[in-house]
């Protein structure tokens, strides 16, 4: 059995996995914005609640991190991707959104890795479903964003969210181990 591609799984995802997709990139590349592993968990929570709770809990999200002490380009990504969000609940508009978010999130794993590959590379991967000569950072991005995707397609009543999330949160903690190799590299 083939697996889909990160571009089919977007388009064939509902409102709800779109949002959810969209919001998982966010999250993971947060330890680039700020050190609050808990700062989107209350747009993760309305996201639960569906339309209903999307809008208000976006707003507040951007009101909390919008004064966060990184300041820098790859934080510039992470504040883009927060202010691209549509506060709108339009399977349309989520769509673009989390299409951008997940090459964003690409992006961002690709400057942490080993080797260089250029954008043509992560659009391949992207719409190919294959990882093939990229390095561990940017494979370990597409298998999270695939299984992220696959997660919230399954019937709803599960705990597909909670999944979502935990898939999530080991990304983000694989994109905070970076940084602080990183760090400790540029301080030898």
């Amino acid at each position: 059995m083939t697996s889909k591609s990160l571009t089919e799984l977007l388009a064939a995802a509902d409102a709800r996995g779109l949002a959810a997709a969209g919001l998982a990139c966010l999250d993971r590349c947060l330890p680039l914005l700020t050190q609050d592993d808990e700062a989107l968990r209350p747009l993760w929570a309305g996201l639960a609640r569906g339309e209903e709770g999307w809008t208000a809990e976006l707003a507040a999200a951007r009101r909390a991190l919008e004064d966060t002490a990184l300041d820098d380009e790859d934080a510039a990504l992470v504040r883009a991707m927060l202010a691209a969000a549509p506060s709108d609940w339009d399977a349309g508009a989520l769509h673009a959104w989390a299409d951008g978010c997940s090459a964003t999130a690409l992006e961002v794993h690709r400057r942490f890795d080993i080797g260089d590959c250029g954008p043509e590379l992560l659009a391949r991967c992207r719409d190919e479903g294959a990882a093939e000569g990229v390095g561990p950072m940017v494979a370990g991005e597409l298998r999270r964003q695939t299984r992220i995707l696959e997660i919230v397609a399954e019937p709803p009543g599960g705990n597909g969210l909670r999944r979502a999330l935990d898939v999530s949160a080991e990304g983000r903690r694989v994109l905070q181990a970076a940084l602080s190799r990183q760090a400790r590299a540029s301080r030898a």
